[in-house]
This record gives C-alpha cells, structure tokens and sequence, in this order.
C-alpha cells in the first residue's frame, strides 16, 4: 500500500504549535507581525495573499497589508520596503512575487532587512543556510523536510534526487537533504534542463522531489518500487475541457510504484503556508530574545 502523504493534516499540527509560540510571545508582551506586500492585479497573486492573511488571523499573528500600484516606480516599493523593515510592529515582509517587469525582483529581496525575511530569499539567509547556520529555512523546503518526517522516512543514508534548480525549492532542498544533522546526511543529486536520462537518476533514487515546474513530468515508469515522491508542482491545466490542478508527477503510475506520495493538492502546498507562519513566529523571539517552543 502506497502511503498519501497528507499535507493538510501535517500543516495543521504546525499551525496549531505556532498559535502556541503567540500565546507564548504575548506572555512576554510580544506579538508577531506579517507584512504581506502586493504590487500586482495578478487573481492569483492576491487569492495568495489573502490566503496568507487568513492564515495569520487564524493562530494570532497581527497580519499587515500594503498595496502598491503595478504601475508605481520600483522606488515607491522600495520605500515601502524600507518603512515595513523600520517597524517595530512587523516580524516578517514578504513580497509578493512575480512582480511588474520594470522592478528588479533581486533588488527586492536584498532590500528585506535578513532578520525580518521570512521567505529565506535574501543572500545572508542563502549563505547562512549553505553553511550550515540557518536563521529560518526557505518555506517550501523546510514543509518538505517536516513532511518527510511524518511519514517517519529519514534521509539518512539514503539516494535523494532533486529535479528542478530553482533559488526557491531545488537549491535548498538539496542543500537541507545532503546537510548534516535531522532531516540530511542523504546522497543528494540536483538534475536539470540540461540533465541527460533523467530517468536513470530518478530510478536509482530512494527519495524524488519534483520541483521542475512541468506537468506529470515525473511518470512511474522513472521510478523504482518503495520510492518515496515528493511533488512541489503546482501547474493548471486543461482535461476534457476542465481546468484541473495537477504536479510535477504524474500521480496514478507514480503511486504504483511509491511506498510514500504527496498528494496534488493537499501535499506541500499547505505546508509551504505553515512554515512561513512558523518563520514569522521565530522572527518576532529572535528579535525579541523570547525562546518560543517552535512545532
């Protein structure tokens, strides 16, 4: 039997522990505070944000909203960046990506203050993570550590492949499954674009993360029996003239062959919510001096 990862029911226990960690901060006359900063008209850009807010709402965290017009200067972002790092009200900023085409999204993400960025984008946060002495862990990466943990599977020891290269998932989920200490100390390989027989990778692997942003890329055949999937694609397509939600995974074969699959959705997407809750929570203790008892 191929075990479902369930990320809801995962995310939920973390959600759960980071309500705790606010009561914890207000025993101590703290209280965490999200930015969340929107400079697009993109539907999904703003369903995600108001999704991140709710999810504050819901464990306590004081949720902060700031709109900049698509069509503003990057200065007036800029600016708006440096107000929020300024505040003292706020624990975190996160920006909102893509953004307009006439804002350098690099400049965005070295202009967040490292102690208040709670993505792990900026480059002290990168470098910290690489060497090992990381201040918060990039969302999306740390949900799939901690999701790998639920369903009680240890990289240790084990082949892992990455498919995808990107700053945000592939880069440091490599970097978290071949690092020392719980959730690492795996073989870790990175495979690409320019990857040559993919699949002789992904079948020698004991642990996949599809993280290559293209449909059922990932199909059972590429993979061996007892492989455990973890699916970070999140792609629209179109069936029997329905738009439906599919991975990086093509799920019915994969599952054939997986002892452990996440689930698209329902799989890491939660858990990506969660970890930026956590991370937000970490952020106001660490700035505060509070030792907050993280999920």
């Amino acid at each position: 039997m191929t075990d479902v990862i369930d990320g809801n029911a995962v995310a939920a226990e973390i959600r759960e522990g980071v309500a705790g960690c606010v009561d914890v901060l207000a025993g101590e006359g703290v209280y965490p505070g999200l930015a969340t900063v929107l400079m697009s008209d993109d539907p999904a850009s703003e369903t995600y944000v108001s999704m991140k807010q709710r999810d504050c709402e819901e464990v306590g965290i004081d949720g902060i909203h700031v709109e900049v017009d698509s069509d503003a200067p990057a200065s007036e972002l800029y600016g708006t960046i440096d107000g929020l790092n300024d505040d003292d009200a706020v624990s975190g900023v996160l920006v909102q990506l893509p953004l307009p085409d006439h804002v350098d999204e690099r400049e965005v993400v070295r202009r967040i203050d490292p102690a208040k960025d709670v993505d792990a984008f900026h480059p002290e946060n990168v470098g910290r993570l690489v060497a090992g002495d990381s201040r918060f862990k990039p969302c999306t990466p740390h949900g799939i550590q901690r999701l790998l943990a639920a369903a009680a599977v240890d990289p240790e020891g084990k082949e892992a492949v990455v498919v995808g290269r990107s700053d945000i998932v592939g880069k440091p989920i490599a970097n978290l499954l071949f690092g020392r200490g719980e959730g690492g100390n795996a073989t870790t390989t990175v495979c690409h674009s320019r990857t040559a027989d993919l699949a002789e990778h992904t079948r020698r692997a004991d642990v996949v993360v599809a993280a290559a942003g293209v449909p059922e890329f990932i199909t059972g055949d590429m993979l061996t029996a007892g492989t455990v999937v973890v699916d970070v694609g999140i792609n629209r397509v179109e069936r029997d003239g329905e738009s439906t939600l599919v991975g990086d995974v093509e799920y019915d074969s994969a599952a054939e062959k997986a002892s452990a699959i996440t689930p698209v959705p329902g799989g890491v997407g939660p858990m990506t919510r969660a970890m930026l809750l956590y991370n937000t929570v970490k952020a106001a203790g660490l700035e505060a001096g509070v030792d907050v008892p993280l999920p």
